[in-house]
C-alpha cells in the first residue's frame, strides 16, 4: 500500500495539504480520479478539472501550487513523476518464454541469441542474426540477412524486409513495415506508363528507437534510410526512401517525410506534418501540426502552417485572415462612398 506521503518521497516531491496519510490504490485522470487515486496537472488549461477533481492528491508544478487548496504533491515535472508512479500500479508485464515456438519457420543458418523468444508462425529467413533476449511476436516476418540487436521487441505482425540493420533495445509495434520498396517510378513516354525504379538499398535503425503501429519505413533507392539513436516515431508515419532522421527526434502521427530529406538531431515534427523531398531540417527545429514544409529549415526554427512560416508570423497571418470579411465590407463601403461623391 502507498500513501500520498510515500509517493511524494518516491518521486522526490513535497506534500502540501492535509491528505499526506491518505492511502492510494491507483492512478487516474483528473476527471475520473477517486479519493484513493492520484492524478497530475501539467497543463494549466486543465485547472478547472483539477479544482473539481476527487483525487486523493494531484501532482503539480511548484509555481502553480499556491493557487490550489486540494492536497497536492509539488514536483518540477508532474508528467514525468506521474509516469514513475504509474509503474507502481501497472499490471505485471507479460512473460515471454525463451525459445522458438514449434510453428515458427526458422532458416537453418539463422542465428538466434541466448534467451530470445520467437513466437507462433514467425518466419525468420536465411542469414538473419537475432540478438540476446529479443522478443519476436506472433506472425512476424524477418527477411534475409537482417540483423536485430539485443533486447529488441517486435510486437505481432511486424515485417522487417531483407538486409535491414536494427540496433539494440528497439521497440516496434504491430503493423510496421521496415524496408519496403520506395515509391519511385520513371515515366515511359513511348509506352505511356510508369516504370518501377529498383530500390536496392536498406534500412538502418539505431539503438533505443521506438516505432508506432502501422508506420512504414522504406529502403533506400541505393544506400540507406537511417533512423538515429533514441528517436521516437508515432503511429501511421511514412518515412520514404533515403530519409535520414537524426538522433532523439520526435515524429508524430500521420506525418509524411518524402525521399532523401534529412532531419538533424532533436527535431520535432507534430501530427500530420508533410515534408517534400531533398530538404534539410536543422537541429532542434520544431514543425507544428498540419504544417507543409517545402524549403530547408534552419536549426532551432519553429514553423507553422500550410506554407511553414515562422510561428509568430503565421499567427499574425491567421489573425489578419480572420479579419478579411470585415476588411472587405469596409472596402465596399469606401467604394460606395467614392461613387456617391462622383
Amino acid at each position: 500500500m502507498h500513501t500520498v506521503r510515500s509517493l511524494a518521497e518516491y518521486v522526490g516531491g513535497t506534500v502540501i495539504g492535509d491528505g499526506a496519510d491518505v492511502l492510494i490504490t491507483g492512478i487516474n485522470d483528473l476527471r475520473a480520479a477517486q479519493p484513493d487515486q492520484v492524478s497530475f496537472l501539467s497543463n494549466t488549461k486543465y485547472e478547472p478539472l483539477a479544482r473539481a477533481s476527487k483525487a486523493g492528491a494531484i501532482l503539480v508544478d511548484p509555481k502553480d501550487s499556491p493557487r490550489f487548496s486540494f492536497t497536492r504533491i509539488e514536483v518540477t515535472s508532474p508528467s514525468a513523476a506521474f509516469g514513475k508512479i504509474s509503474a507502481l500500479f501497472a499490471p505485471p508485464p507479460v512473460h515471454d518464454e525463451p525459445g522458438i515456438h514449434p510453428s515458427a519457420v526458422v532458416a537453418p543458418d539463422a542465428v538466434i541469441g541466448e534467451g530470445a523468444s520467437i513466437g507462433p508462425h514467425v518466419v525468420i529467413s536465411s542469414g538473419v542474426r537475432i540478438g540476446a533476449r529479443a522478443v519476436i511476436g506472433a506472425n512476424c516476418f524477418i527477411g534475409e540477412r537482417t540483423t536485430l540487436g539485443d533486447d529488441v521487441r517486435l510486437y505481432p505482425l511486424v515485417a522487417i524486409r531483407e538486409r535491414s540493420i536494427l540496433g539494440a533495445r528497439i521497440i516496434i509495434h504491430s503493423g510496421v513495415v521496415v524496408g519496403a520498396d520506395g515509391f519511385g517510378y520513371n515515366f515511359d513516354s513511348k509506352k505511356e506508363c510508369h516504370v518501377k525504379i529498383p530500390h536496392t538499398g536498406y534500412v538502418q535503425i539505431d539503438d533505443d528507437v521506438e516505432i508506432g503501429a502501422n508506420t512504414t519505413i522504406d529502403r533506400g533507392r541505393f544506400g540507406r534510410t537511417h533512423i538515429g539513436e533514441g528517436s521516437k516515431i508515432d503511429n501511421l508515419v511514412q518515412v520514404a526512401h533515403n530519409v535520414t532522421i537524426g538522433p532523439h527526434c520526435i515524429v508524430v502521427a500521420q506525418t509524411g517525410i518524402s525521399g532523401s530529406t534529412s532531419l538533424g538531431h532533436h527535431v520535432t515534427l507534430a501530427g500530420q506534418v508533410g515534408i517534400v523531398g531533398h530538404l534539410t531540417i536543422g537541429d532542434r527545429a520544431i514543425i507544428t501540426a498540419q504544417s507543409g514544409v517545402a524549403r530547408n529549415v534552419p536549426a532551432g526554427a519553429v514553423l507553422s502552417g500550410r506554407h511553414a512560416l515562422p510561428a509568430r508570423e503565421y499567427l499574425k497571418v491567421e489573425a489578419l485572415t480572420r479579419r478579411l470579411p470585415e476588411l472587405i465590407e469596409r472596402v465596399k463601403a469606401l467604394e460606395d462612398k467614392i461613387k456617391s461623391l462622383e
